[in-house]
């Protein structure tokens, strides 16, 4: 075994729970050190295509600074500066969302939170440890691949595959958007819908019952999503990718900020299928 291979197995074993609190706890004291009426002055476009604003940025530093601390090497892959190496860089993947909501967060609304993803290579199937947070409430979600899923320190159950979809999560509800899928979500059999604003957290509330399925309308990036579909997927819920390949499994979407699709979700396979009538 090499020193790069004890390196970046020591870098996988790390303290990720601890790291991910940290590397939060630093973007929620960035984030709280601009006032409402400074949070929406936009610094540029980030590698993920979006209009980058001051608090996003702030938000990623902070968290970036947080993982460069530990002296781990990693590739670092985030919505402003897009894919950066760290200690060297290695195949350990850090996903980092810094603020998913960020029009909820620029205004103060509720509904915005830090994710962060750790995979052991460049594709969604390696995630291995994922971790959100909900900065208004402070809930936590964590999760380890093959180890379950846990909201605030409890191991969250297995979700009913059979679950009807009467509160299903609906993200990217541009009007025109809303519009066109308007017929379609009505014959899915859908009950009710709710937009929360933030993607991550929309995948942790169908991880937990809250709600029974997610609809993205428009396509989704690896930071949307890595962290938020291990925490699904450990309580057994399902995805698919109706932009992509059929042949393409979940597992093999890239991680690289150039992957798009909508993204459908729900807690088993019947539901997910209904859902799938919209694409």
């Amino acid at each position: 075994m090499t020193a790069s291979t004890v390196f970046n197995e020591a870098a996988l074993d790390a303290d990720w729970l601890g790291i991910c609190r940290r590397a939060e706890g630093a973007a929620g004291r960035a984030l709280a050190s601009y006032p409402l009426g400074t949070r929406a002055r936009g610094v540029g476009r980030g590698k993920g295509g979006d209009v980058s604003l001051v608090i996003d940025r702030a938000a990623e530093d902070a968290i970036i600074s947080e993982l460069e601390r530990t002296g781990l090497p990693l590739t670092v892959v985030s919505e402003e500066r897009g894919q950066i190496e760290l200690g060297g860089g290695g195949p350990i993947h850090v996903v980092v969302d810094p603020i998913c909501g960020s029009r909820n967060a620029k205004r103060g609304l509720p509904g915005w939170c830090v994710s962060i993803a750790v995979a052991t290579g460049p594709v969604l199937g390696d995630v291995r440890w994922a971790y959100i947070r909900d900065g208004t409430c402070g809930a936590e979600w964590w999760a380890r691949a093959g180890e379950g899923a846990f909201h605030d320190g409890a191991r969250l159950p297995e979700l009913d595959p059979d679950s009807p979809l009467e509160l299903v999560g609906l993200e990217f509800i541009h009007p025109q958007l809303v519009a066109d899928s308007a017929a379609k979500l009505a014959a899915s059999g859908i009950d009710r819908l709710r937009a929360l604003g933030s993607i991550a957290l929309t995948l942790c509330y169908v991880a937990c019952g809250r709600l029974d399925g997610f609809v993205a309308l428009a396509g989704c990036r690896s930071v949307d999503i890595a962290a938020g579909q291990l925490i699904l997927r450990e309580v057994g819920g399902v995805l698919a990718f109706p932009d992509v390949e059929e042949d393409l499994h979940v597992d093999l979407a890239s991680l690289s900020l150039d992957w798009r699709s909508r993204v459908f979700a729900a807690a088993g396979a019947p539901g997910l299928e209904r859902l799938r009538t919209i694409a």
